[in-house]
């Protein structure tokens, strides 16, 4: 009798420990991603919960056709309750409705007869950040224009519709990973937290649909430096021969300074092009209510056009 009870419990032990591995574990890996915890500095939250944005503009040389087209860049910074259920700022926040740094990047400049008018918009988590929970971008030109989405839930879900034939894509789902466009928002909340190394990163949504690249992480190596006041972010991606570099204030609030971006002119070509960014003006102002015609005079100092 005692030896049959000794089969059953180790008989009971092993079916406990299978279903546990199988159904009810979390592997080291999918524990580091739910339970990421990243909490910013109290100087953080005085800065961006004080009821304005940041507005910064920015001179830009921007590549496209393989040419340098002058134009006008901004960077929206504002913090906001986020809905996690409708993927939409929360007018009524609940507790479940979780802080966000909301980047509204603009980019505007003409090719020869017709103008360009980009636009994206990312929601980076204020605490415990480690991607955006929703990225819309939208281009619109005279031939037509483009709307990508990516809604952060078990996965990324990705949408993508387009002016363009076979373009368009809905319910790509793709495995979390690195976001580029999650870089900028990083580097104003947890700089020291940005990712270093070998990796796999998704480019920015701005890069894949003018270069209509595939949307999916591609390798890429990261580097971070600093000299003087200055520190500058490098990513690569060997495979689309492609490269970015962010610089930003070393020391608190960490403002972008500039950047640059490099790729081929064109398919086939070996010959390259820089995409640049440089600071004008920066600015704290609540715009959401800077509305009336006297108040186009903050264009002037920010040195839009």
């Amino acid at each position: 009798m005692r030896n049959l009870f000794t089969i059953l419990f180790l008989m009971l032990t092993v079916i406990s420990c299978k279903e546990t591995t199988e159904i009810g574990a979390v592997s080291p890996q999918e524990s580091s991603a739910n339970d990421f915890k990243y909490t910013p500095s109290q100087q953080h939250k005085d800065y961006w919960f004080n009821g304005t944005a940041e507005i910064s503009s920015y001179a830009l040389s921007q590549a496209r056709y393989g040419e340098l087209r002058e134009g006008q860049a901004a960077m929206i910074f504002v913090t906001e309750p986020f809905s996690k259920s409708s993927f939409t700022k929360a007018d009524n926040p609940t507790a479940a409705d979780p802080s966000v740094l909301k980047l509204n990047f603009t980019k505007n400049f003409n090719t020869g007869i017709y103008p360009y008018s980009m636009i994206n918009s990312s929601f980076f988590p204020f605490e415990d950040g480690q991607h955006s929970l929703k990225i819309a971008t939208s281009v619109q030109e005279w031939c037509g224009h483009v709307y990508m989405e990516l809604k952060n839930t078990d996965q990324f879900e990705i949408d993508i519709n387009s002016y363009f034939q076979g373009e368009g894509q809905e319910g790509l789902r793709l495995s979390k990973s690195l976001l580029e466009d999650d870089l900028w928002s990083m580097i104003r909340l947890q700089n020291d937290n940005l990712p270093q190394g070998d990796l796999e990163m998704i480019p920015s949504f701005f890069y894949l649909r003018l270069k209509h690249v595939k949307a999916q992480a591609y390798k890429a190596v990261a580097e971070l430096s600093s000299a003087d006041s200055i520190s500058s972010y490098t990513l690569k991606y060997p495979e689309l021969k492609r490269t970015i570099k962010i610089d930003f204030q070393t020391a608190f609030p960490h403002k972008i300074l500039g950047w640059e971006e490099s790729h081929p002119k064109g398919f086939g070509s070996s010959d390259t092009i820089t995409t640049t960014g440089t600071l004008i003006k920066s600015i704290r102002s609540d715009y959401w209510r800077r509305n009336s015609n006297s108040d186009s005079v903050l264009r002037d100092t920010l040195g839009l056009k």
